[in-house]
């Protein structure tokens, strides 16, 4: 199959934009910019379905350009729906210490070991159980989405027994969003020990952001 000069324009303004999303220049926008992820999510999902509508189509040139005008409406929702949920979290969490972040096509809420778990325990702090169950009542409201709680340690002491309490860490979190409603159906739970350092382990400084357990919010794929 020949594909005509104009879906190749598309597919080249596709990979334009896609080129913006990427640039450092756009990133750093993201804060003065709360739909900075809607627009990147139209973007990139307006060259996804201009790749398929352009293989589909009996008209190459027409269903690249149909593909893209769905895809562009797919991405621009879940976008939406990312910076919509980010802001609420921000503003529901009451520790300073949870960060939440936006990577565009998923949220990561970050809660820093040092002040969810004592030393060597996998049971949360009381004070940090709240702010788990206001993060169950947001995925509440938020329902189309797939949910991982994930265990990281340091490098500190032991492998194996790293691993393990990542585990048990992780798993602990996850009960809090269980008990909070949260249907266990969409709730995944991993252990990585110390193999997914987010800084150096060589300074204090680096463990302790090593030491955390991430709940990762990933809409669901819509057909």
């Amino acid at each position: 199959m020949s594909i005509s000069k104009s879906t190749l324009a598309v597919c080249a303004a596709g990979l334009m934009a896609l080129g913006a999303c990427t640039d450092p220049a756009t990133l750093d926008s993201a804060v003065a910019n709360p739909n900075q992820n809607r627009n990147a999510g139209a973007g990139i999902g307006a060259l996804a379905g201009a790749a398929v509508g352009a293989l589909a189509a009996d008209s190459a040139a027409k269903g690249a350009l149909i593909g893209a005008a769905v895809g562009a409406g797919a991405g621009a929702l879940i976008g939406n729906d990312l910076d919509k949920q980010a802001a609420e979290l921000r503003q529901q969490l009451a520790n300073d210490g949870i960060t939440v972040t936006n990577t565009g096509d998923r949220l990561v809420v970050t809660l820093p070991q040092d002040i969810t778990f004592a030393t060597d325990s996998s049971t949360v702090t009381p004070a940090l159980q709240a702010d788990i169950s206001r993060v169950a009542a947001n995925l509440l409201n938020y329902p189309k989405s797939n949910v991982q709680v994930i265990g990281h340690t340091d490098n500190t002491g032991d492998a194996a027994y790293n691993q393990t309490l990542s585990v048990q860490r992780a798993s602990a979190v996850a009960n809090i969003l269980f008990a909070g409603g949260v249907p266990d159906t969409r709730v995944s739970v991993f252990g990585r020990g110390e193999d997914q350092p987010v800084a150096s382990n060589l300074t204090p400084e680096g463990r302790a952001q090593n030491r955390r357990v991430d709940i990762v919010v990933i809409p669901q794929k819509t057909s």
